[in-house]
């Protein structure tokens, strides 16, 4: 391969791995090999003037652009900071920055945070815009969702702070947070978030306010901005915003000498373990901000700052053996038994090897040394094999082709990585993870049952479906082991409360394969009772918002099951809401009856999850995307120029907000 087609090769590579880590929020690669890609490319691309391209990856800033914001430019562009890896870099930094300032100078030594940008502006003591990082020319506005992390002042305190300004920083989600976030999402057999920093970007540019002031972020800021700011020091600037009301690192640190700077960066290396959010690294400034101006700017990156970033945390250990976990859908999941290894601050004994595909990429031999990291610092894997370490004539991994815990046979189907029992109505995992699935907080709630309990419960054959739950007895749950009258009662009063529950969350609860809380809402609102799901078809659930074919798919299968009809009819019989009650139908009427509508842009009267629950109020449906069947687009201020050609295109009518409000009589 020539050096020419080795920067065009990674120009694609980088260009695929920009979008996964700032679109999708999804990164297939670490940072320090993405940096290690980049840095190649630049290499290439300063001996090869003549192959400039004004596209390339080297040139601009990632972007986490969603279209369904408002896009604000920036004051000030938000640039990136160069990385470094390496002790002597940070070196050759300090040297560059002292020779070129020649005169004497302070670093402003802070923690590297691992979350998603931001950029606040008030005027007059009040919060007015938050803004993404976006591609550091353009941001989205996040501002209402913003306002509903708590560490984010949305008036100042103190006087002295400037009529107007800026101040950047990092919103985070703290560990215990992204912890139970993914334990959550494991006991739906949802992905889980890779790291806080993902889980933290996803969590920001949700369309609803709800879930994020749920998701309990946390925020540092920075750095601030401003023509009148009280001080030049740029940590000076920080205490001041400290004393106004914002979160400020307690760990900044101004250093003197060279000696200081890794003094500081020795110190968090191990320290930061101890943190309740994720780091990455170090970012050394030069605190004076006159001496900021005069150091100046590259097209990328300041040159009076620099991150220096941390080694992902590595360890080799042996490979002891691998077992299988079935989940309550039937996937089944392979874990690599380790002997236990110090990593990150915790001891780890497993970790996730996730399907077929990743055992045969890695090779794996029982007793193999194997590499572990966490990515992200939380989550377990095995990254390779010292393959040199390998005893002889050890037995290679191979996965299981057969259920661990019923002995049927596995499948795998067509475009998906994981194997599956199939035997869902004989499998006592599977079964006793429907029902662990339908007692839980989020589903019927019912209180005095956990997965101890179902356990036990099933062993001596009280139950064998969630239907089972209803026909309980206080006598039969009086005579088991650790059972008194007093457990007994709780639990039965615990099963009558959930026959309250409402519709949306037995919908949820039923445990329908890709029908999490958000589609089991959307499903309940297109189809008010279960018999109107029931005799859905696939067009049907394809025009609800949000349910693509795989969604409405999984909905059919499970009504064309004689079994699952049947459970529904004992549930129904039980007194289990199967419809959307009266009190929820209040003020319904049939103005939007049988029209699909798009809603698209940024609205004043109401939000847009405001506008979708009128549209289903008026009998209207919510629709994701345009098509000849859409009936109008509810407009708002910066609707998307695709979605606008593609109406043109179709002959789609285009309502704005007032005439949207006088159709539907408000």
């Amino acid at each position: 391969m020539t050096e020419i087609e080795r920067i065009d090769q990674l120009r694609e590579e980088l260009h695929t791995h920009n979008h996964n880590y700032y679109i999708l929020n999804a990164p297939t690669i670490s940072d320090q090999e993405f940096d290690r890609l980049m840095r190649e490319l630049q290499d290439l691309e300063a001996k090869h003037p003549e192959h400039y391209d004004e596209n390339s990856p080297s040139v601009r800033v990632g972007s986490d652009l969603n279209k369904e914001f408002r896009q604000v430019e920036h004051r000030y562009p938000m640039l990136s900071l160069g990385n470094t890896y390496s002790e002597t870099e940070v070196r050759e930094f300090y040297e560059r920055v002292r020779k070129a300032l020649n005169e004497d100078f302070e670093i402003c030594c802070e923690l590297k945070f691992d979350g998603t940008s931001i950029s606040l502006t008030y005027e007059d003591g009040r919060l007015v815009q938050a803004v993404t990082r976006g591609d550091g020319v353009r941001g989205d506005d996040v501002t209402d969702n913003v306002k509903t992390i708590r560490s984010i002042p949305l008036r100042l305190s103190g006087d002295g702070y400037p009529r107007r300004f800026e101040i950047r920083g990092e919103i985070l989600m703290p560990w215990t947070v992204f912890e139970e976030l993914n334990r959550e999402r494991e006991q739906r057999e949802e992905p889980l978030f890779a790291n806080p920093r993902n889980a933290a970007s996803g969590t920001l540019k949700s369309q609803n306010s709800a879930v994020v002031a749920s998701r309990k972020l946390d925020a540092y800021l920075y750095y601030l901005l401003g023509e009148e700011l009280p001080h030049d020091g740029h940590y000076e600037n920080l205490q001041e915003a400290a004393r106004w009301g914002f979160k400020v690192s307690s760990h900044m640190r101004k250093a003197r000498t060279l000696e200081e700077v890794f003094d500081f960066i020795n110190y968090w290396d191990l320290e930061r373990k101890n943190l309740p959010v994720a780091t990455d690294g170090i970012v050394l400034k030069v605190n004076s901000q006159r001496q900021q101006r005069n150091l100046g700017f590259t097209a990328k990156s300041p040159r009076w700052a620099i991150a220096y970033k941390f080694q992902a945390e590595q360890a080799c250990t042996k490979l002891l053996k691998v077992t299988y976990q079935v989940g309550r859908t039937g996937a089944v999941t392979p874990v690599a038994n380790l002997e236990p290894v110090q990593l990150s601050g915790t001891v780890v004994k497993r970790a996730s090897l996730h399907n077929a595909d990743i055992i045969e990429s890695l090779d794996l031999h029982l007793g193999d040394m194997v590499y572990v990291e966490k990515g992200g610092e939380i989550i377990p894997k095995i990254t390779g094999v010292d393959k040199d370490a390998r005893p002889e004539g050890s037995e290679k991994v191979t996965f299981i082709t057969h259920c661990p815990e019923c002995g049927s046979r596995l499948v795998r189907y067509e475009d998906e990585a994981a194997h599956y029992c199939t035997n869902e109505d004989g499998c006592p995992t599977q079964i006793k993870g429907r029902i662990e699935h339908f007692i839980s907080r989020r589903a019927m709630n019912i209180e005095g049952l956990g997965p101890e309990t179902v356990d036990q419960f099933y062993q001596e054959g009280l139950i064998h479906d969630v239907a089972d739950l209803y026909t309980l007895q206080a006598a039969d749950i009086c005579r088991l082991n650790r059972m008194g009258e007093k457990s007994a009662e709780n639990i039965i009063q615990g099963v009558e409360k959930s026959k309250t529950v409402p519709y949306e969350r037995v919908i949820f609860a039923l445990g329908i394969r890709f029908v999490g809380e958000t589609v089991a809402k959307k499903v309940a609102r297109a189809f008010r009772s279960i018999d109107d799901l029931k005799s859905a078809t696939l067009d049907d659930l394809i025009h609800v918002d949000e349910i693509g074919e795989k969604i409405a798919q999984s909905i059919l299968r499970y009504f064309h099951s004689e079994k699952n009809l049947q459970l529904i009819e004992r549930l129904r019989e039980a007194g289990v809401q199967m419809a959307i009650s009266e009190e929820e139908t209040a003020g319904q009427t049939d103005k939007l009856q049988g029209q699909s509508i798009v809603i698209s842009g940024v609205f004043a009267r109401h939000s847009r999850d405001e506008y979708k629950a009128l549209i289903e109020k008026h009998g209207g449906k919510n629709v994701g995307s345009i098509s000849k069947k859409t009936s109008f687009i509810l407009a708002g201020e910066n609707m998307g120029p695709s979605k606008l050609e593609k109406a043109e295109k179709l002959g789609i009518r285009i309502v704005n907000e007032e005439e949207f409000l006088g159709m539907i009589g408000e």
